[in-house]
């Protein structure tokens, strides 16, 4: 079998954030990584909010990664289109106050309403994870491209 030739990336920075933003459009259950001690830890997730690369992350006070998140915050998503291509996040979790953005994530969701009742549920944490850096791979490239934050 002959190795696949991938399709070149763009040279153009906002041609390549656009290509990663559709990868993180076609994957609704990205793999969240964070660090139980020295132990890796990775999960599917279902973002509940998603602007440019910041991506909000519901999660229940009781789940494990609530303590994982509170010793170290540095986790990274894992994004995979159906044609495998690949979107990485490297970002720090932090716990998402702005009781405005809760409400609107609230509202839009029927599965957190339904599941916790209310927002006010004591349970209910949403984690924000703030970018740090953001790689893109077309599949078979075996080659990441950093794409822009701005």
């Amino acid at each position: 079998m002959s190795k696949p030739i991938p399709v070149p990336v763009p040279d153009d920075p906002r041609e390549l954030r656009d290509l990663a933003l559709a990868v993180l459009r076609n994957d609704r259950f990205p793999y969240l990584a964070s660090m139980d001690g020295d132990q890796p830890r990775v999960r599917p997730v279902s973002p509940v909010k998603t602007d440019g690369f910041t991506i909000h992350v519901a999660n229940l006070r009781s789940y494990h990664k609530t303590q994982e998140l509170a010793v170290n915050p540095k986790v990274e998503l894992c994004y995979l289109d159906p044609e495998h291509h690949q979107l990485r996040i490297t970002g720090i979790a932090c716990l998402e106050h702005d009781r405005e953005l809760l409400q609107q994530i609230w509202d839009r969701n029927p599965l957190l309403r339904n599941y916790l009742g209310s927002i006010d549920n004591p349970d209910l944490i949403v984690y924000r994870v703030d970018p740090i850096r953001v790689r893109y791979m077309r599949e078979w490239a075996l080659e990441y491209h950093e794409v822009s934050l701005a």
